[in-house]
């Protein structure tokens, strides 16, 4: 009996909003982390932290996520038949979220301030959800291809 019947599959419009999902899900998560250590800090501690995490964000979405995205996209965008609801990444993704996942828990529960971390955090945090933004624009586009067709 052939298992590839029973394995679940999804077609690439799908892939592309769990993929946004993910990314968006994740900077939510990573900059909620910040917001509430930086809840802690005196007001005049804010005023240079949300900026500074603002800043670093800009270079890391767009030297760093938004190639990632792009190249992500252009692959799920070429399949040209339903793949794995799991296959919105790639193997190699997989093992380097676990990396950063592994990081992420260690800097937390290192002796590093939290309001440092939280120039970090903030940073990659509203990078992710930025990069994630354009997965969603891709998705809408193509339920919008797909509604043409009709």
């Amino acid at each position: 009996m052939e298992t590839k019947k029973f394995a679940p599959a999804v077609d690439k419009s799908v892939l592309v909003l769990l993929a946004g999902l993910m990314w968006c899900g994740v900077g939510v998560l990573l900059v909620s982390y910040a917001v509430s250590w930086l809840s802690l800090c005196t007001g005049r501690e804010r005023f240079f932290l949300y900026p500074a995490g603002f800043l670093a964000a800009m270079p890391i979405h767009h030297f760093g996520f938004l190639k990632i995205a792009d190249k992500n996209l252009n692959r799920i965008l070429l399949l040209t038949e339903k793949k794995s609801p799991f296959s919105f990444m790639t193997w190699k993704s997989y093992i380097i979220v676990l990396i950063m996942v592994s990081m992420g828990i260690a800097l937390r529960h290192s002796s590093i301030p939290k309001r440092y971390l939280s120039i970090l955090y903030n940073g990659i945090g509203l990078a992710l959800f930025l990069s994630g933004i354009r997965y969603f624009r891709f998705f809408f586009k193509l339920l919008l291809e797909k509604r043409s067709e009709k």
